[in-house]
């Protein structure tokens, strides 16, 4: 089966991906291409996971680089292939042929690039990452590099959308204390419940940074359980654990 792929407009001509479940070696719950090196998938399969996105991004295996995600806002400046993986949440590059990629399964996969500048960027932003400024600190690693923010164009890849997103009133006073404009991301649920639509916030986020382009791709991880990974599917069907869809760029 070949893979997945999924690339948005707005970051043309640069090389981007991001790939669906679909092409992988993995089995059971991890069924597809599942690239979390943290997962209790077997290492041999994400191994060979890992090895195909590389392929499909035309670099060697040890060139596709990552993080270990914490869900911070901390931003890696990537110089060549990494030993280890440090605790951060975002990557930034000016240098050719390393490709960038962040994890997620319902979180956002955003990636980021200045064409004219050659410097591009990759970010893990959940609702916490998101609102502890990732975003913002990504596009900033860009511009000392280089980059120019009205130049700067970003994608956010397949990610929970709003209407699968259900969340308690006790979330949504934790955000608007932090960050007041995110109001209007919130709709009513059943009962107490609401609705949050981190990717319309991601979106309102890069926007607010003064980015020349900023788009989704649609897509919802959890309502499309044949094409991608989920948490919060897999937590509401009690599953062990659960795959790791991959973004990635590449100058």
């Amino acid at each position: 089966m070949s893979l997945d792929i999924i690339t948005s407009p707005v970051l043309e001509p640069v090389r981007h991906a991001f790939f669906g479940r679909a092409g992988g070696a993995s089995s059971g719950v991890f069924a597809g291409l599942n690239c979390g090196q943290g997962s209790t998938d077997q290492a041999e399969a994400v191994t060979i996971n890992r090895r195909r996105v590389a392929e499909a991004m035309g670099v060697p295996a040890e060139a596709l680089v990552g993080v270990n995600q914490v869900h911070s806002a901390d931003v890696v400046v990537v110089e060549g292939p990494l030993a280890t993986r440090p605790r951060a949440d975002a990557l930034v590059t000016r240098v050719p042929g390393l490709a960038l990629s962040v994890l997620t399964a319902d979180c956002q996969p955003v990636l980021f690039a200045d064409a004219e500048a050659g410097v591009i960027g990759a970010a893990h932003a959940g609702w916490k990452g998101t609102l502890g400024g990732v975003l913002e600190a990504t596009v900033a690693a860009m511009e000392r590099l280089g980059a120019r923010t009205n130049r700067i164009h970003a994608a956010i890849g397949p990610t929970i959308s709003q209407r699968a997103y259900e969340v308690g009133p006790e979330f949504m006073d934790q955000i608007l204390a932090e960050d007041p404009r995110a109001a209007r991301h919130f709709a009513s649920g059943k009962g107490d419940r609401l609705l949050f639509d981190l990717p319309g916030y991601g979106l309102q986020r890069l926007r607010q940074a003064g980015l020349g382009e900023a788009a989704w791709t649609r897509h919802c991880t959890y309502s499309m359980a044949d094409r991608f990974f989920s948490y919060r599917r897999s937590v509401h069907a009690r599953e062990a654990d659960y795959g790791r869809l991959i973004a990635a760029i590449r100058l």
